[in-house]
Parts: structure tokens; C-alpha cells; sequence
């Protein structure tokens, strides 16, 4: 016994010293190994990072944190020595990956290409979506953006092959589909050349839209600068059930907030109503949170997600993401710059337009405002789809109001279209019936690629300057926005009110009340839609469209012709000179609202994307001339002849004189173009002055060596005449928080000196001073050789 009983003793110790060992040795979220992705087998989700970053940030912080502050802080380059303060810091961070769509990755492929890289040093996609024009159809329309864009798409597919990068095809969807359905993770820190890019919040992700130069940056290996956003809590209580859905939460948000309230700050949702919002759903509403000028949106980690991950055959990230699920959500207690409070058992189906998507209007009162404000009463098209509304569940639902439609013999009273959002959503809505619902109705299913929604619409039933109305699911509707006719009263709303009013075929038309006359003459009233979350048989993943880099690169040639009237070779940008400049004239004084789309128009326009000389003479062609009130029409100070905007930048530019646009509120919000920056530039540009930016087209002027100025006083905006030459004094000690003076010579030969403001640091002063971020970082990159 005693023997027996030492032996027992000898065994507990020895089962006491490997507990101890193990208690020391515990192991680490980072010793497992998951994948980005399918495609990405060697690059891998890096929780242990945000991990080790937390624990320095909440020993200095000392606070409970937000979940948008736990992903950013978590992604610091320096946790130690980063100064942290929302609003007021700039941090640098290091994103997990990069995603650009065709449109403007060949700008940041040709920067990249400048900057002499051999491979992008983070994952780094590219997705064709933005060169299909909507015709007659998928196919059709398809095959001829293939034919016309094939220099373009030849230049893509080679230069991704050449530095590493996955390429989709054309045909494949939309980038921020493809993104939610193969890369989008909980955690993750992504950075996209479009703005819709917060589309990935659905799914845990902070995903922030961004131009080209700052996606080169972190495709080089540098650090990503953002401003420290501050934090919007929106706080969804309730359920979601009936005809509300998951699009008028961020069209309500919108009408609360506006397109500029959330203006440097990430929105974050919280509160027991999201569980009944599905991963896609919850997509939805971080992609619009682009028109409220966020950061970006994002939504705490839930079974919901879980959910999605599994049916996009990623079962390891969701188990991976529970492990890590208490940095995946807000502390108890973290605080909020802003709430929101929104019920959603009291939440009303939206429409919001026309003309700007901040003006929400619920549908109850929706057909009493449009008669007031006398907008044109029957509706021409109907459009769902987009990257904001194609998911299994949102074509599901529709699909359902269609077959109620036509088991009552009602015919669509205007044109519908069908934009499925990826390929693997349109193969499964075909196997599973929703395109044959469709298509039986007379809907037009177009391509997988934006469309309409981008101005990619080759619009044949209203004349130009005809006044008409559209209903879409889309997310921005902007004047000419979607068909390049000013007068389209365009509104935005949910798929569902968008495919009811369709079949009425006008504003008044309100589902939830309203009555159509059946085939059989009696009235019949829509029910509810219904619709599955996910596909019950699963994903039909459809053609393949994908391309990964070849094993071997260096024998791959980049495909561009010198002759090429679409694709150029970049120079670069002269640097800042020294000299105080003075006598600038103003190019414009632009009135009023002023989009990218303004600044730097679509459509057509697209197809000069990678071509900085041919796109660059769009350049503030939409832009309201406050002198005239006209668009496109200025007046030349040198020679006193009024010509369009473009030319007499060219004529200033050729005489070596710089300029300034004076500019209003907001100026620059819409898309991520960074053409609406280097157009200016290359142009000659000097200085944009402003009583407010949008947060990316500020960043992207300051990349490329322009002077991104604001008044000190908006109401100086006022003291400006067209006519003006001005003087920017205090550039030669340019410094951080210290402001610059205009002085503004009247033609009458007074004079009016003006405090401006700017938001520069001292890297972005740098930038200015090589003439752009990438000439500073070709500078230092010789530096090292």
C-alpha cells in the first residue's frame, strides 16, 4: 500500500508539472492556421495579430472598445508609439488584402507598375464588373464587352499574372459579391478601389473604399493612413418582417444621417434586431453606408455569418471566427460618438430620391410627397439587382412577388430588368427557377456586372432631357447617375417595392395597401413576400471565372501598346517648385452639389480609364459654373473666351499657369474614382479650396500632389469671384494645423485675404512637395538600391 501509494503521489506530481507546463505554454489564436481564402492556400487569417495589439491598446487605453475600434487598432503597424485619438489621428495600419474592379485597377496596376514591385507584398484581387454595358441581355451584352474591351481586359489578365494577383473575368459579378462570397472574413481589415467596398461589413469585416494610390501603398508593402474614424453606433432593436427589409435600415439611416453625416466615421450596428437580419442583408446596409459618406459599416459576428460561411463552403473560417468571437464584438460599455436608435418592428419600407439618397421618404407617405413635389407619375423602368440587392434571398423574394403577379394574370406595366450580383448567384437563381419567373413576366436578366447601376446602361426609351422616373435597388442616384439624362427622377428602395411597383407602373402605387386589378377583374392585393436566406440545395458555383497567377511570372509580358487611345503609360507629376504661387486664376467656382460623377464622369467615359490624357477631358464637365449656371462652360481669364472646363485647364496648363477650383460643400462624395484627382492635376491643378471634402477625394488629392484647402469660415466661400486671380501664401512652412491665406484680387482692384484650412500631416505635406505619394515612394525606393 505504501508502495502503491507513493507511486500515486509520484503521478499526481508528475501530472501537476505537465498542467504547469502546459498553463505556461497555452496555445495561441495564431497557432492555427486557416486560409483567406479558397483561392489564397499560403495566406492566412492573422487573429494573433489584432490579439497582440489589443493588449498593448487596452493598457493604454484603459476603456472598453468599440468592435470597429478592435479591428482597426488591431491592424496597427505600431501599437506601442501610435498616437490614437478619433477624429484627430492618423493611423497607419497594415489591411489583410486589397480588391480592385476593372475600372479603376488599371490606374492603380499602372502606379504599381511605376513603382518597381515585382509582386504585390498582400493579397490582391481584381474583378471585372465595370466595362459591361446593359443592351439587350446577359449574353449579348457580355460578349460584346468582351470584344470591345478586349485590349483592356488583355492588360488586366497579364498584369495580374505578372505581380501575383488574382484576376476575375469578365462575366464572374460584381467585385463586392465576389468579395462576400470568397474573401469577405470576420476580423479582417480590407481596402477596395470602389466605394462600396464597406459591402464586406455584412460579414464582420471593416472594409473601406479608397483610390488606386492608396491601394498601391499597401500592394508595395507600406502602411495605409487613415484618419482616426470616430464611431456612429446605430443601435436596431425589434424585428424585421413583412415588406420592411434589411435596404430601408440604411435608407432610413440614410435620411437620418444624410450623405455627409457619417463623414470620418465607421458606422457600427448593434442590438438584439440584428438577429433577424440574414449575413447578406446585413451586406446591404454597410454597402449604402457609403452614401452617408462613411468610412465604412460593419456588424458584430453572429450565427448569421456563421450561416453564410458554411454555405460558401468555409466552414473553417466560422469556426475559426467562434474562437476569436469576443474581439468580434463591442465591449460592454464602449462608447459612441453618435447613436441611432431604429426599431425595426416599427420600420417602414423606404424610398429614397430622387436626386440625392438621403431624401427618405417611407412609403406611407410616399405617394402624398410625390404628387406634391409633381414628380413624373408613371414609372418607365424598374431595375433590381446591383451590388447592393442581388443576393439568393433578395432574387428569392422578388421572384415571389412576380409569381404572385402572374398567378393573377397582372402584366409588368414597365420595363424590368434583373442584375444578378456574381455568377454563382445567377447559376443557382437558374437552376432553382427564380430567372424562368422572371423572364416569363418580360423581365430582362442582364449581365453580371454593374450596369445601370454605374451608368452602363445604353438607354433607348426616353429621350435626353425628357423628364421620367425610375425605381431601382440600387444605391446611388445622383442627377444622371444611372442613364446620363439629368431629368430621370431616379429612386432608390428595397428589390421588393422596386418588382410591386413595377407591375402598378407608378410613384402612387403602395403594395402594402394598394390593390391591382387581376386577370379576372377583381382587385387583388400583394402578400407578403417571401424568400429563403440561402439556397436550400446550396450554391451553384456556375462557369469558372477565376484566374490565379501562374506558377512562373517572370516569362509573362504586361500588355500594353504605345498607340493605344485606352491604356497609357504613366509620367510623373512634376514636384512642388518652392515658389509662393500668385496671380492663379479660378478654372471654376463650382456651385453647389459636386460628385465624383461630376468631377470625373462615368459612362462612356469609362472606357478611358486607363488612359490619364483621353479621361482627363472630362474633367469638371458636370460641374455647375457658379458665374453662369451652366455646366461645362467657363470663361477663359486669359483670352476672356468661354470654353469648356477641360480645354481651358489644357490652355492654362500649356502656358505654365496653374490654377484653383473654388468648391462647395461635401465636394467630391460619391465613388472612389481617383480620376476625379488625377484629372485635375494632370491638367495643372494646384489647389482644390472648399468649404468641405468627402473623405476618400480628399485623401486621393492629397496623393497626388494637389492642395486639398478648405475655408476656414465656409461662409468665405461667398467673398469668391469667378473672375478672381489669387494669391495661396504660407507654403513655405507648410506645417501640420497651421493654416495657409488665400488672397483673393476682385477685378475691381480690391483685395481679401482668407484663412483656409487643411487636414495635411507631415507625410502628406511630403507628398505635396514630391509632386505625389508615388514619386516620394519611387524616391526612397532608389534611396535603398
Amino acid at each position: 500500500m505504501l508502495n502503491l501509494s507513493s507511486r500515486t503521489a509520484n503521478a499526481v506530481r508528475a501530472l501537476q508539472r505537465l498542467a504547469a507546463g502546459m498553463a505556461t505554454a497555452a496555445p495561441r489564436i495564431g497557432d492555427t492556421k486557416v486560409p483567406m481564402s479558397l483561392f489564397e492556400k499560403s495566406a492566412f487569417i492573422n487573429y494573433q495579430r489584432i490579439e497582440d495589439n489589443l493588449a498593448v491598446i487596452r493598457k493604454r487605453l484603459d476603456r472598453p472598445l468599440t468592435l470597429s475600434e478592435k479591428i482597426v487598432y488591431g491592424h496597427l503597424d505600431d501599437p506601442h508609439g501610435q498616437d490614437i485619438e478619433r477624429g484627430v489621428s492618423y493611423l497607419n495600419l497594415r489591411p489583410d488584402r486589397v480588391a480592385c474592379q476593372d475600372a479603376t485597377a488599371q490606374m492603380a496596376l499602372l502606379q504599381f507598375m511605376s513603382a518597381g514591385m515585382d509582386t504585390a507584398a498582400v493579397p490582391t484581387t481584381v474583378h471585372c464588373d465595370h466595362l459591361i454595358q446593359a443592351q439587350v441581355g446577359g449574353e449579348k451584352d457580355l460578349a460584346r464587352a468582351i470584344s470591345i474591351n478586349k485590349e483592356v481586359y488583355d492588360f488586366l489578365a497579364t498584369a495580374t499574372a505578372k505581380y501575383g494577383l488574382g484576376f476575375w473575368k469578365p462575366g464572374s459579378g460584381i467585385i463586392h459579391q465576389i468579395i462576400l462570397e470568397n474573401y469577405a472574413f470576420p476580423g479582417g481589415l480590407m481596402i477596395g478601389t470602389d466605394s462600396h467596398t464597406p459591402n464586406a461589413g455584412g460579414l464582420g469585416m471593416v472594409a473601406c473604399g479608397v483610390g488606386g494610390a492608396d491601394a498601391v501603398d499597401v500592394m508595395a508593402d507600406l502602411p495605409w493612413e487613415l484618419k482616426c474614424p470616430k464611431v456612429i453606433g446605430v443601435n436596431l432593436t425589434g424585428k424585421i418582417s413583412g415588406w420592411t427589409t434589411p435596404k430601408d435600415v440604411i435608407l432610413k439611416v440614410a435620411g437620418v444621417l444624410t450623405v455627409k453625416g457619417g463623414t470620418g466615421a465607421i458606422v457600427e450596428y448593434k442590438g438584439s434586431g440584428i438577429e433577424s437580419l440574414s449575413c447578406t442583408g446585413m451586406a446591404t446596409i454597410c454597402n449604402m453606408g457609403a452614401e452617408i459618406g462613411a468610412t465604412t459599416s460593419v456588424f458584430p459576428f453572429n450565427h448569421r455569418m456563421v450561416d453564410y460561411l458554411k454555405a460558401t463552403k468555409r466552414e473553417d473560417i466560422a469556426s475559426y471566427a467562434k474562437r476569436f468571437a469576443h474581439n468580434l464584438k463591442a465591449d460592454e460599455g464602449a462608447e459612441y460618438d453618435q447613436i441611432v436608435e431604429i426599431n425595426l418592428s416599427e420600420l417602414e419600407p423606404h424610398i429614397n430620391g430622387p436626386f440625392t439618397p438621403d431624401l427618405a421618404t417611407p412609403i406611407s407617405k410616399f405617394a402624398e410627397v410625390a404628387k406634391k413635389n409633381n414628380w413624373p407619375e408613371e414609372i418607365k423602368v424598374g431595375l433590381i439587382g446591383s451590388c447592393t440587392n442581388s443576393s439568393y434571398e433578395d432574387m428569392s423574394r422578388s421572384a415571389s412577388i412576380v409569381k404572385q403577379a402572374a398567378e393573377h394574370g397582372i402584366d409588368l406595366k414597365s420595363k424590368f430588368t434583373i442584375t444578378p450580383g456574381s455568377e454563382q448567384v445567377r447559376a443557382t437563381i437558374a437552376r432553382d427557377g427564380q430567372i424562368e419567373a422572371f423572364e416569363s413576366v418580360g423581365g430582362v436578366v442582364l449581365a453580371n456586372a454593374c450596369g445601370p447601376c454605374i451608368g452602363q446602361w445604353d438607354r433607348k426609351d426616353v429621350k435626353m432631357g425628357e423628364p421620367n422616373t425610375i425605381v431601382t435597388s440600387y444605391n446611388r442616384n445622383f442627377t444622371g447617375r444611372n442613364d446620363a439624362n439629368p431629368a430621370t427622377h431616379a429612386f432608390v428602395t428595397s428589390p421588393d417595392i422596386v418588382t410591386a411597383m413595377s407591375f402598378a407602373g407608378r410613384l402612387s402605387f403602395n403594395p402594402l395597401t394598394d390593390s391591382l386589378i387581376g386577370s379576372d377583374g377583381k382587385p387583388f392585393r400583394f402578400s407578403d413576400p417571401t424568400g429563403n436566406e440561402l439556397p436550400p440545395r446550396g450554391y451553384d458555383p456556375g462557369e469558372e471565372t477565376f484566374q490565379p497567377p501562374p506558377g512562373d511570372r517572370a516569362a509573362v509580358n504586361v500588355a500594353v501598346d504605345p498607340k493605344s487611345d485606352r491604356l497609357q503609360l504613366l509620367q510623373p507629376f512634376k514636384a512642388w517648385d518652392g515658389k509662393t504661387p500668385t496671380d492663379l486664376p479660378i478654372l471654376i467656382k463650382v456651385k453647389g452639389k459636386c460628385t465624383t460623377d461630376h468631377i470625373s464622369a462615368g459612362g462612356p467615359w469609362l472606357k478611358y480609364r486607363g488612359h490619364l490624357q483621353n479621361i482627363s477631358q472630362n474633367c469638371l464637365i458636370g460641374a455647375i459654373n457658379a458665374e453662369n449656371n451652366e455646366a461645362n462652360k467657363v470663361k477663359n481669364q486669359i483670352t476672356g473666351e468661354y470654353e469648356g472646363v477641360p480645354q481651358t485647364a489644357t490652355y492654362y496648363r500649356d502656358k505654365g499657369i496653374k490654377w484653383v477650383v473654388i468648391g462647395d460643400s461635401n465636394y467630391g462624395e460619391g465613388s472612389s474614382r481617383e480620376h476625379a484627382a488625377l484629372e485635375p492635376r494632370y491638367l495643372g491643378g494646384l489647389a482644390i479650396i472648399v468649404r468641405s471634402f468627402a473623405r476618400i477625394h480628399e485623401t486621393n488629392l492629397k496623393k497626388q500632389g494637389m492642395l486639398a484647402l478648405t475655408f476656414a469660415d465656409p461662409a468665405d466661400y461667398d467673398k469668391i469671384r469667378p473672375s478672381d486671380r489669387v494669391d495661396i501664401l504660407g507654403l513655405e512652412s507648410f506645417a501640420p494645423g497651421k493654416n495657409l491665406t488665400l488672397v483673393a484680387k476682385h477685378e475691381d482692384g480690391t483685395k481679401e485675404e482668407i484663412s483656409l484650412a487643411h487636414s495635411f500631416n507631415e507625410g502628406q505635406i511630403e507628398w505635396f512637395k514630391a509632386g505625389s505619394a508615388l514619386n516620394l515612394m519611387a524616391a526612397k525606393a532608389k534611396e535603398k538600391l
